[in-house]
């Protein structure tokens, strides 16, 4: 067979898209076109922007540790935060998984509603949360304890009942057959199979939880974030740099924790 030949029967590797797909297409380049025109790109800029970013480094440097024991104290503080958000997050977000799933749900009503409740939840930031919690109950840890927790359940419910409605029915109806009841087919079947993947996405709520609580800090909701946003403020980036420094360990010691974890658990 010739060469022109082969070429002819060789299939298109692109096929010439759709006036719908051609229309997606030029809108969407429009719109990136659009973005990058409104950041105000320009060399000089992003120059000016590397000698400041060189200016605060050499501020900052070497960090300044003579106030290692109250950032210690805010660290410890954001730390339980997250923690404390996360527990009861995630245990409400069992019930709200059981509503979602399509297997565990009582009623397809009230599947859609708590899918809704949920995904309400998981859109809004948790930086949002924590604003409306700290003009509702004041400034404070309690206002991103509270924030922590929205934004755990919308996370976590999502993920779990993704996993409910994966689990292998035939446990779950051996059970059934046996005569029990639909609280004893989900303590009995499906929670079991489900542990570690619950345990693993909790374990991620915590390493989320752990670098939210920081921002929320920034909002007045307590933690290591208040630190920060007063050394910024005060331009005394040697004790930013070392608030930036604790929360660097915290985050990979709980990160490596969490791996341990999953590979005992998974």
């Amino acid at each position: 067979m010739s060469e022109s030949s082969h070429r002819h029967t060789a299939p298109p590797r692109l096929e010439r898209p759709s006036p719908i797909a051609f229309i997606l297409m030029l809108g969407l380049a429009a719109f990136f076109i659009s973005g990058f025109s409104s950041a105000n790109i320009h060399p000089d800029r992003l120059l000016r922007g590397v000698m400041n970013l060189g200016t605060f480094f050499g501020e900052a440097m070497p960090p300044n540790f003579a106030r290692w024991d109250v950032i210690s104290i805010a660290m410890l503080e954001t730390f339980q935060m997250a923690i404390v958000g996360v527990v009861f997050g995630v245990i409400l977000s069992l019930p709200m998984a059981l509503l979602c799933a399509r297997n565990t749900s009582p009623h397809p009503v009230v599947r859609v509603i708590a899918r809704n409740v949920v995904a309400t939840l998981r859109t809004v930031p948790d930086l949002v949360w924590a604003l409306i919690f700290v003009v509702a109950i004041g400034l404070g840890p309690l206002a991103g304890i509270l924030a922590i927790i929205m934004d755990t359940i919308g996370f976590c419910a999502r993920f779990f009942s993704e996993r409910i409605e994966e689990v292998d029915p035939g446990p779950g109806q051996a059970l059934a057959a046996t005569g029990a009841s639909r609280s004893g087919v989900v303590c009995g079947a499906i929670i079991p199979e489900c542990t570690p993947s619950f345990v693993a996405t909790s374990l991620f709520s915590v390493e989320k939880a752990i670098r939210s609580a920081v921002v929320l800090g920034l909002v007045g909701a307590g933690g290591i974030g208040v630190e920060l946003s007063a050394a910024m403020n005060l331009f005394r980036y040697d004790q930013a740099l070392t608030v930036i420094l604790a929360i660097l360990m915290v985050v990979i010691g709980v990160e490596q924790v969490s791996a341990w974890i999953r590979k005992r658990v998974i």
